[in-house]
């Protein structure tokens, strides 16, 4: 979609969910084109293994289930 500077500065909100629904609006001013909004494209999550490995070793550790304070930590520890 092509817009005017005036008509972006009326319809941004409409511009902005446009875009964030894949469509690109390109802004002109005196009819020339000078900036465009366009969707974020977000990079995929790496896969991270440690971090499974990690969910793994909480889960082992009994006193990690209970407590969910520093105090309750130790608390568990020393029992």
């Amino acid at each position: 979609m092509i817009a005017t500077l005036k008509e972006s500065k009326a319809r941004l909100s409409e511009f902005v969910r446009m875009a964030g629904a894949g469509q690109e609006v390109l802004i002109t001013v005196r009819g020339k084109p000078q900036a465009r909004l366009s969707p974020v494209r977000l990079p995929k999550a790496k896969n991270r293994p440690w971090m499974d490995e990690l969910r793994k070793l909480r889960s082992a550790i009994p006193s990690a289930k209970k407590a969910s304070t520093a105090l309750e930590y130790v608390r568990a520890d020393r029992l």
